[in-house]
């Protein structure tokens, strides 16, 4: 069985509800950053980065939101959550690698400013402009990256799954999401599907 390592309300939803969308069978067990335990020996075992999502197969660990969407679309074909031809694959992919590596860090300057600065005033001023840097990314892809109704067009895939939560994060912020009327129309799209609202029942729990 597969095992999802989770911290409710990160970026380890993205491949929670992708693995719901699939039909997957797994089990998700909490690495309760409360209690530091993303730091403990027993879980740096499985994920020497200390972050979450890890995702145990059969084959190994998968860390990275990115590789873990890339390989349940391909080990899940018949849930058809991604283009199965070589490009549509990849533009999946390059939208989930923005959303990795520009959105979620243009949000981290928030919520964890340490990381790139020691010096408080520099912490501080990295979380004074980090809600305008996340914002801006919206702009972008309400503008020129979302075609409608979802991500790709027509056909629902991964990449929704990863929008919405990283869209969902814009009121922790102090960002109206309506400022994205597109984007906010999409994010309740997706909310509106059962595999999220199953996975946000339970972590409403």
């Amino acid at each position: 069985m597969l095992t999802l390592f989770y911290q409710p309300g990160s970026a380890s939803d993205v491949a929670r509800i992708a693995l719901e969308e699939a039909g997957a069978t797994y089990q998700a067990l909490r690495v309760d950053f409360s209690k530091d335990e993303q730091r403990q020996p027993q879980y740096l075992a499985i994920n020497p980065k200390g972050r979450v999502p890890a995702l145990v197969t059969d084959e190994g660990v998968i860390t990275e939101n990115v590789a873990i969407l890339g390989w349940i679309a391909q080990s899940f074909p018949e849930a058809g959550l991604a283009p199965d031809d070589a490009f549509g694959f990849a533009r999946m992919q390059a939208f989930n690698a923005y959303l990795a590596t520009t959105v979620h860090v243009a949000y981290a300057h928030w919520r964890r400013a340490y990381r790139w600065a020691d010096d408080p005033a520099c912490i501080e001023h990295l979380r004074a402009v980090a809600p305008e840097r996340y914002a801006d990314c919206f702009a972008v892809i309400e503008a020129e990256m979302l075609e409608g109704p979802w991500v790709l067009g027509d056909d629902f895939s991964l990449c929704d799954v990863y929008l919405f939560v990283m869209a969902d994060w814009l009121e922790t912020v102090n960002i109206d999401p309506r400022r994205f009327p597109r984007v906010h129309d999409h994010c309740e799209l997706v909310r509106a599907r059962p595999a999220v609202r199953k996975v946000l029942a339970q972590q409403a729990v």
